[in-house]
C-alpha cells in the first residue's frame, strides 16, 4: 500500500511529460505532412534510377 504513494505521483509526472511532448510535436508541425514520408519510401528508388540514367 505504501508503494502506491510513490507510484501514483510518478505516473502523473510521466503522463504530463508525454502530453507536453505531444503538444510540442503538434505545435512544431511534426504531423502536418504525414503522407510525404510514405511516398518518399515508395518512390525513392524510381527517382534514383531516373537520375542515374541522365
Amino acid at each position: 500500500m505504501e508503494s502506491i504513494y510513490i507510484l501514483i505521483p510518478i505516473a502523473i509526472v510521466l503522463v504530463c511529460v508525454a502530453v507536453a511532448i505531444f503538444l510540442w510535436a503538434v505545435k512544431s508541425e511534426q504531423f502536418e505532412d504525414l503522407e510525404r514520408q510514405g511516398h518518399n519510401i515508395l518512390f525513392d528508388e524510381e527517382d534514383k534510377k531516373e537520375n542515374d540514367k541522365q
